[in-house]
């Protein structure tokens, strides 16, 4: 049987397979299977329909993560609307950009609410619901809005299409105001199959959620993927990640791998340095994405888990995956590379759209089913990212002799020092193979001479009284000249995304005003 084309196939498909299977567990308090989930998913989305949500409606959600922003995504999209999850900590004059660039009808939030969030929707006039699911063996959802009395079997005469838009999110910005990105049930579909199959992932499989459900990363790789194989997911007591309860969730729902952004890794592994676990899990892999993990991380990683470390690469545009390194069964995994294209095409072209030989350098470009029809009402941006038959990621790559794809950095981060062109993640790399940085970042700033000058902030290990004479000599030993930072920031906190993304434009913008 071929696999069905949109996500709600899957998951359809998969609660008939493996219906008393473990889906989602709330840490310390109780779980639901897979056919538990798809019931509560259909009753929420038949509540939906009968509250007026019709197919292409933007429905936006907040929620941290838990139980009810997993039923509550499921059912919008079950119902043909559009998901819209937007993070809990934006200020009302955030909530009001995104709920009005979304073009949201609906806003639901936890039932402790979000007073930012409804203070915006409030000013647009969108109407604002909350969910709460009261108990594991409640009937339904409670949806706190006026409702029609509908027969649920109205949801069940509704049928998912491929070409349906059921996802809504804005890039991180790193190089301009946010871009909408829609997503079909085709795109989500095809991304999870491609996780899926890479990482080999079953119904034996389990993780623990550490990554925000607003983004593609947590949302995509974590959750949804291990929905589709039949696998399960644990929320931490909290709704988001804690260092202090990560590795008991992980031994007491028997997990088998997990995926986390490099700021995530470093508190794990400074945790374990300092107060190691009596026992850890065995685990099948550890997955890094999102940002840049320098190598010596990476073998840190490997060496106190005991767990091949796979690097990946992915963007909210392609529905998250676009490459990485493969599981040891399956090949070598290869520090300081994002490893090997999954489910898609991918070709490094030069500024004319040629397509460049391996160990060449040129824009990373992609192709496939994955991946975004188009930015939404920004034609400039999909001028500029639809060119020569590809999307145009923005980052430049190389692909070595063996098919496997190496950054080197963001276009527009690349620091032109004097026609010299540097790239700063080499030279993150390098300051965090100093045994006393716990932190580094590197990044361009104005300069008179060279058009372009080479700073760093750094979060020195705990304990340590590095300075910047030592990081400049380190330096000096380990990086070409024209690569040394001429300026070296020490700091106890470096300014991140949301999703836990250090965004060099802001972390320059943050230090070059305070000189």
């Amino acid at each position: 049987m071929p696999a069905p084309t949109t996500l709600t196939g899957l998951l359809h498909h998969v609660a008939g397979i493996f219906p008393s299977h473990r889906a989602v567990s709330v840490s310390g308090k109780f779980h639901l299977t897979h056919s538990r989930l798809h019931h509560l998913v259909e009753r929420a989305a038949a509540r939906l329909l009968s509250t007026g949500v019709k197919p292409g409606d933007v429905v936006a959600l907040t929620f941290p993560n838990t139980v009810e922003f997993i039923i509550t995504f499921l059912a919008i999209i079950r119902a043909r609307a559009t998901a819209a999850p937007l993070n809990a900590a934006y200020t009302a004059e955030e909530f009001e950009f995104y709920l009005s660039d979304s073009e949201s009808k609906l806003l639901i939030t936890s039932k402790e609410g979000n007073g930012p969030a409804q203070a915006a929707a409030s000013k647009l006039s969108i109407p604002v619901s909350t969910a709460s699911l009261d108990e594991a063996e409640a009937e339904e959802l409670s949806l706190s809005l006026s409702y029609t009395e509908s027969p649920t079997d109205s949801i069940s005469e509704l049928v998912n299409d491929a070409s349906d838009v059921v996802l809504f999110l804005h890039t991180s910005g790193t190089t301009s105001r946010p871009k909408g990105v829609p997503l079909t049930q085709h795109n989500l579909a095809s991304s999870v199959e491609n996780i899926k199959s890479v990482y080999r992932l079953t119904e034996s499989d389990s993780t623990v959620i550490v990554l925000p459900l607003f983004h593609v990363h947590g949302l995509l790789a974590a959750l949804l993927s291990s929905l589709a194989a039949g696998a399960s997911v644990a929320l931490p007591a909290a709704g988001r990640f804690s260092a202090s309860s990560f590795w008991s969730d992980m031994l007491t729902y028997n997990a088998t791998w997990y995926t986390a952004v490099p700021t995530v890794h470093q508190i794990v592994l400074e945790r374990h340095l300092k107060t190691p676990e009596p026992v850890y899990p065995k685990l099948r892999f550890i997955r890094s994405c999102s940002a840049s993990l320098a190598p010596v991380i990476l073998e840190r990683l490997e060496e106190a888990f005991g767990a091949p470390v796979l690097e990946a690469y992915a963007m909210t545009e392609a529905s998250h995956l676009m490459s990485t390194n493969p599981l040891p069964e399956d090949g070598p995994h290869r520090a300081g590379s994002v490893g090997k294209p999954v489910g898609q095409e991918m070709a490094i072209l030069d500024e004319k759209g040629e397509i460049l030989k391996n160990n060449m350098k040129g824009e990373v470009c992609i192709r496939g089913p994955n991946v975004t029809k188009g930015y939404k009402n920004n034609p400039d941006a999909n001028l500029s990212a639809f060119q020569y038959g590809w999307f145009h990621t923005g980052d430049i790559g190389f692909f070595d002799s063996d098919g496997y794809l190496h950054l080197v950095g963001r276009i527009k981060e690349l620091i032109n020092r004097g026609g010299e062109k540097i790239s700063p993640l080499e030279v993150d790399a390098v300051l965090l193979s100093h045994p006393d940085i716990a932190q580094a970042v590197a990044f361009g700033v104005p300069d008179d001479k060279y058009g372009e000058e080479i700073n760093c902030a750094i979060i020195p290990k705990e304990g340590s009284n590095i300075d910047e004479v030592e990081v400049q000599s380190f330096s000096k030993k380990n990086l070409a000249t024209f690569k040394v930072p001429k300026k070296v920031f020490i700091t106890d906190s470096l300014p991140k995304t949301a999703t836990g993304k250090i965004l060099r434009r802001l972390v320059a913008e943050y230090f070059v005003s305070q000189t």
